[in-house]
């Protein structure tokens, strides 16, 4: 079996924008699908995992596009893991359509867990190291690994939002995807008119659950590009994105 997974995925109409273009959140979710789709074929995904009381869990995901699939189009997410610690793993993606034109590249960093404790657990732990052996260093994914989104204490507060049953997954906690939803509703649609998003990145830092309360905070750190803090209710930060658009 190679260690660079393929999987073919269609644009459906419904996933679009306004545009005829897929919407960043479900070009998030197919990468994740083909994440799962590879790790299960190898071994070491989640169906498997659930059984022993571990889940993979994402910590840092960056999408880096210079176009989206247009609707109805036909395109492939490319998947491999790049590196492998105790308790985290990188994993890249690339994304082309048919003829293989590439729309953009993802990178990410997985943790995995136990789901009792929601601690993280030694990956090498599972079949005695043996995702070692699908690692693939060779494949280019020429995107930055990106960093700690840094804000200041001028980012302003945006707004507030209900958590419900759809913002919740499989683990128990808010969906990764929906935070990249969330974060993107954050301006109006009259913004997306002249702007396309070019890159987006996000970092988890603690989990929320149905029924918090997620606080928004925005601050402008470039020129089309922002960063945003999410808070829970309680006051504990969630996560935080930074975006790049091109106008």
């Amino acid at each position: 079996m190679n260690k660079i997974g393929k999987y073919e995925f269609l644009a459906e109409p419904f996933h679009c924008d306004f545009n005829g273009n897929l919407f960043m959140g479900h070009l998030g979710n197919h990468m994740l699908n083909a994440a799962d789709f590879h790790s299960s074929a190898r071994g070491f995904g989640m169906k498997y995992l659930m059984t022993i009381k571990r889940s993979w869990v994402l910590s840092r995901l960056a999408i880096e596009i210079t176009e989206m699939p247009s609707q109805y189009s036909k395109f492939n997410v490319e998947t491999w893991v790049e590196n492998a610690m105790k308790f985290f793993t990188s994993r890249n993606f690339k994304v082309s359509d048919e003829n293989g034109h590439i729309y953009g590249y993802g990178r990410s960093i997985w943790a995995m867990i136990d789901t009792e404790t929601r601690q993280p657990t030694d990956i090498f732990a599972i079949d005695n190291g043996a995702i070692n052996n699908w690692i693939e260093t060779d494949y280019p994914c020429p995107i930055d690994k990106g960093g700690r989104v840094k804000m200041s204490t001028d980012a302003q507060f945006v707004h507030t939002i209900n958590t419900y049953y759809n913002d919740v997954d499989i683990n128990g906690h808010i969906n990764s995807i929906k935070y990249i939803e969330h974060v993107l509703d954050l301006w109006p649609i009259s913004w997306y008119q002249e702007h396309t998003i070019r890159r987006f990145e996000i970092a988890y830092v603690a989990e929320a659950h149905a029924g918090d309360t997620l606080s928004f905070f925005r601050e402008q750190t470039a020129e089309n590009e922002y960063c945003i803090r999410i808070v829970r209710t309680d006051g504990t930060e969630c996560c935080r994105a930074k975006i790049t658009f091109k106008s």
